[in-house]
């Protein structure tokens, strides 16, 4: 049997997130209390304590979820043969297979957060999710409505077969979802983010996120780490690199990264962080497969 590790990303926060495992595992809060000494806030009580509206704020989001997945992976006696993150979760991911350091990762996971948070405010934007509908249906409706409001609208994450995530411009979303509809999708709906991520209008946040990535040290993984800009497995650090940069303005190719993954004999996928949504997707794209989470 080869295991695969997946690693979360935006949207698995909730408020009270790693509290239960902070008061009851040393090698857990060590890991908590580290964030906040390296962050030089307080990272801690905005993952237990909130507001949810604080939790929700990317710059805060992406740290939280950051530090609740490694935390909790590195109390589990875990041998992964491959690991992947859905987004921000790819971070989560290098560093289970030992490529970053949990400091240095979560200082540009923070630095990420702030960069798209800013890059959401410069170009208002949003996502949506459309479920129900093939791949190439809605590719097309986007070109519609991008077509039809003279704004970019674009596929971001294609989560699982019939589930993919739109973004762009608020009113070039709004149109998509509206031809969506009448196309007869099952569910077409907006969502509660902050910004059109994996999409160009986080072109902002490019030059920044390039300086942060250059001055990261990356050693070569302990495993092939599957990467969200081309689903395809990887060890080589240039090509980490590259693919971490590629990922803020691209979709994220989930569907294909898990079943790539089984294709290459992951027959166990374990979800490790905040929420159980990951598992849930390798539901809906693979059969016969066993599925476990630690949230």
């Amino acid at each position: 049997m080869r295991t695969a590790y997946l690693f979360p990303g935006q949207g698995s926060q909730k408020v009270g997130m790693g509290r239960e495992y902070y008061e009851t595992n040393t090698q857990f809060s060590d890991l908590v209390d580290q964030a906040n000494e390296i962050l030089g806030f307080d990272l801690k009580s905005i993952m237990f304590e909130g507001p949810a509206e604080k939790l929700k704020q990317t710059e805060f989001t992406q740290p939280a979820i950051f530090t609740h997945s490694v935390a909790l992976y590195q109390t589990l006696d875990a041998q992964p043969d491959m690991v992947a993150g859905h987004s921000l979760g790819e971070f989560s991911a290098l560093v289970a297979c030992n490529t970053l350091s949990f400091s240095e990762a979560l200082k540009a996971v923070h630095q990420r957060g702030t960069l798209m948070q800013q890059a959401g405010e410069e170009n208002e934007g949003t996502m949506a999710a459309i479920i129900g509908m093939e791949d190439e249906e809605v590719k097309a409706i986007c070109q519609q409505a991008s077509e039809a409001v003279g704004k970019e609208v674009t596929p971001a994450n294609f989560n699982c077969p019939g589930q993919l995530v739109i973004a762009g411009y608020v009113e070039a979303v709004k149109k998509a979802v509206e031809i969506a509809k009448d196309q007869g999708c099952r569910l077409a709906r907006l969502l509660p983010v902050s910004g059109a991520f994996h999409s160009s209008l986080m072109e902002p946040a490019y030059e920044g996120l390039k300086k942060v990535l250059e001055k990261l040290s990356f050693d070569e993984p302990d495993c092939p780490i599957y990467s969200n800009y081309t689903g395809s497995s990887t060890k080589d650090i240039g090509e980490i690199r590259t693919n971490l940069l590629n990922q803020l303005l691209n979709p994220v190719l989930w569907t294909q990264t898990v079943l790539n993954m089984h294709q290459n004999g992951a027959t166990k996928f374990v979800e490790v962080g905040p929420g159980n949504v990951l598992q849930g997707l390798v539901k809906r794209t693979l059969e016969d497969v066993e599925i476990e989470g630690y949230q």
